[in-house]
C-alpha cells in the first residue's frame, strides 16, 4: 500500500538531484569565475589603497586627505570588480546601477550641506591656504588653526574657547592668513615741541628689546599723520597668537614707560570754556 508513495518520493528526489546537477554542470564554472574575480579584486583594492596611502606619505601629504582618497579607491575599485562579478553570473546590473543612481541623488539632495563641507575640506587639505599651526581669519572669526577635518576646521582663541568652523564657509571667502603671530596697530600722540625721530627710536628699541614682540617680523614705528593735538606715531608690531592680548597690554606698557622715562610730552585736547557775564 505504501509502493506508490515511496515511488513519489524517489521521484522528486530523482527530480531535485537532476535539477542541482544541471545548476552544477550549468552554472558551476560562472560561480567559480564569479568568486575568483572578486577575490582577486579584494586583492586589487587593498593594494591599490596602500599604493596611494605610500604615495601620499612620500610626498607629505596630509594625513586627513591620504586616508580619504586611499579607501575611497579601495571602495571604487571593489564596486568595479562587484559589476564584473555579477556580469560573469549573467545577473543585469543595469537595473541596480540606476537604483544607485537614484539612492546617490536622494542622499545628495538630503546631505548637500555635509557633501559641500567635504568638498571644501578636500579644497582646503590640497590646495593648503594654511596649515595647523596658522593663525587665520575669515567671516569675522579669527584664531589658531587647532586641527583640520574634511568637515570643519577648528581654532583657539586666547581665552581657550574652541570654535568650530564648517569648511565651506572658508573656501570662496577672502581669507587672512597671518601664520603663527598677529598683528598689533596703535597709534599715539606727541606734541610739536617733541623730537619726532628721537620718539621714533625710543620705541623701536622698546620694540627689538622686548621679549613679548615676534623677532620673525620687523616692527615699524614712525609719523602716521598730523592733527590738531599734535603728531601721531603710528606703531605696528606683531605678537604670538596664543598670547596676543597679555603680549600687546604688555608691550604698550613697556611703550609709555620709555616715554615717561625720555620724558616726552604725550598732550591731551583742552578746550577753554568762557562763560560772558550779561
Amino acid at each position: 500500500m505504501n509502493e506508490p508513495g515511496l515511488d513519489q518520493e524517489i521521484a522528486q528526489l530523482q527530480n531535485a538531484y537532476g535539477m542541482i546537477t544541471e545548476f552544477i554542470v550549468q552554472y558551476s564554472f560562472s560561480l567559480l569565475g564569479a568568486a575568483l574575480i572578486f577575490l582577486v579584486g579584494l586583492w586589487i583594492a587593498a593594494k591599490a589603497s596602500n599604493l596611494v596611502t605610500r604615495l601620499f606619505e612620500k610626498h607629505n601629504i596630509d594625513v586627513t586627505l591620504s586616508n580619504f582618497t586611499s579607501n575611497f579607491v579601495r571602495i571604487l575599485v571593489i564596486l568595479l570588480v562587484g559589476v564584473i562579478a555579477l556580469g560573469k553570473l549573467g545577473i543585469s546590473v543595469t537595473p541596480m546601477v540606476a537604483a544607485i543612481g537614484a539612492a546617490s541623488l536622494g542622499a545628495g539632495l538630503a546631505l548637500q550641506g555635509m557633501l559641500a563641507n567635504y568638498a571644501a575640506g578636500i579644497t582646503i587639505i590640497v590646495t593648503r591656504p594654511f596649515i595647523v599651526g596658522n593663525t587665520i581669519e575669515v567671516k569675522g572669526v579669527s584664531g589658531l588653526v587647532k586641527d583640520i577635518h574634511l568637515g570643519m576646521t577648528v581654532l583657539t582663541n586666547e581665552e581657550g574657547e574652541q570654535i568650530n568652523v564648517p569648511n565651506k564657509h572658508i573656501v570662496g571667502e577672502v581669507l587672512h592668513n597671518s601664520f603663527a603671530n598677529k598683528l598689533v596697530e596703535t597709534e599715539l600722540n606727541i606734541s610739536y615741541q617733541s623730537d619726532p625721530d628721537a620718539v621714533v627710536a625710543i620705541l623701536s628699541k622698546v620694540l627689538t628689546d622686548s621679549p613679548h614682540v615676534s623677532n620673525g617680523e620687523h616692527a615699524q614705528v614712525g609719523i602716521n599723520d598730523f592733527n590738531s593735538i599734535g603728531i601721531e606715531i603710528g606703531i605696528r608690531y606683531w605678537v604670538a597668537t596664543e598670547s596676543y592680548f597679555q603680549d600687546k597690554y604688555q608691550t604698550n606698557s613697556s611703550l609709555i614707560k620709555a616715554l615717561k622715562q625720555a620724558k616726552i610730552e604725550i598732550p591731551c585736547p583742552v578746550r577753554e570754556i568762557h562763560i560772558q557775564q550779561p
